[in-house]
């Protein structure tokens, strides 16, 4: 089983990595010392929401992107199979996690009136800065 602050770390240390800026680099910029960012990254510290939104800052992503991310990634789910399925629609009950393309049985999705496990946020609202980047999708779980 992954944690979540261990996921939350290999999540944020993917955005600086893919941004080529150091630890020291965001660390000043979040005002968050470097061996706690460090920290954090590594999954050793649970970094608080006030935490968590200075770094996102510092990395000019979204707080909202980042645990929508991190969500799906504990669940497992590859991220180009998170979409928006109609009421009645046949979804699978499960998404294999290898990528074969056997599926388990299709079941029905539920009616409107029930919540959704994973939902898009958002339509028809001006998109976030990072969305307007990143060509990112806000989702809520």
């Amino acid at each position: 089983m992954t944690l979540l602050r261990t996921q939350l770390g290999t999540t944020l240390r993917g955005h600086r990595l893919r941004q080529r800026r150091t630890l020291r680099d965001v660390s000043g910029a979040a005002r968050v010392s470097l061996g706690y960012l460090s920290e954090v990254e590594r999954g050793q510290k649970e970094a608080s929401s006030e935490l968590l939104a200075s770094i996102c800052d510092a990395l000019d992503v979204e707080l909202a992107d980042l645990l929508a991310e991190v969500s799906v990634e504990l669940r497992g789910v590859a991220r180009s199979a998170v979409r928006s399925v109609p009421a009645g629609a046949r979804v699978p009950a499960t998404v294999p996690a290898t990528g074969s393309a056997a599926a388990a049985e299709p079941e029905v999705a539920s009616d409107a009136s029930a919540e959704p496990a994973l939902a898009l946020v958002g339509a028809g609202q001006a998109p976030a800065r990072s969305a307007l980047r990143h060509g990112a999708v806000s989702l809520a779980a």
